[in-house]
């Protein structure tokens, strides 16, 4: 006998209202259960203390009992500190890719880094080589940095002489 804690729907159209309740396996959702251990109202506001009430013990020992708590359930427990948070998958196990198709994306992968390494490998030489000559370059750039600069002194002075007049 496969035991479930799970939610029975009750409530009225458009007003929800679950039962927390432990249930065999195969039992109709809204139908016969082995006990209730709490309840849980949607339409409360999430800071009100009547939106989720479990009875701790109980459910402790339904789990202890080889009881498996749903996704839902065990999202609402982790609320209260009771179970673990639920690890979604972001691809689920009947769509991943099969065997075949992950040796070829493997194999992809592989070549894409090796060219990657190669790029790097080319980037650093190429930057060895650019750094050589750029140590004798800074004493030439140094010179043609002074002259633009004298010219646009020159440049100036004349405009605040026929500014002034």
């Amino acid at each position: 006998m496969a035991l479930k804690i799970r939610l029975a729907r009750g409530g009225a159209k458009k007003r929800p209202f679950y039962r927390i309740v432990v249930a065999e396996a195969s039992a109709p959702r809204d139908g016969r259960y082995v006990e209730k251990v709490g309840h849980y109202n949607p339409m409360v506001a999430k800071d009100n203390e009547q939106r989720l009430v479990v009875n701790g013990e109980r459910i402790a020992y339904w789990l202890g009992q080889g009881a498996q708590a749903t996704e839902r359930v065990q999202k609402l427990l982790s609320t209260v500190e009771m179970m673990s948070a639920v690890t979604l998958r972001e691809q689920p196990k009947k769509s991943a890719p099969g065997k075949k198709r992950a040796e070829k994306e493997a194999a992809e992968a592989e070549k894409a880094a090796e060219a990657a390494e190669a790029a790097a490998a080319e980037a650093a030489a190429a930057e060895e080589a650019a750094a050589a000559p750029a140590e004798e370059a800074p004493a030439e750039e140094a010179v043609a940095e002074d002259a633009p600069a004298e010219e646009a002194a020159a440049e100036e002075a004349p405009a605040e002489d026929e500014a002034s007049s």
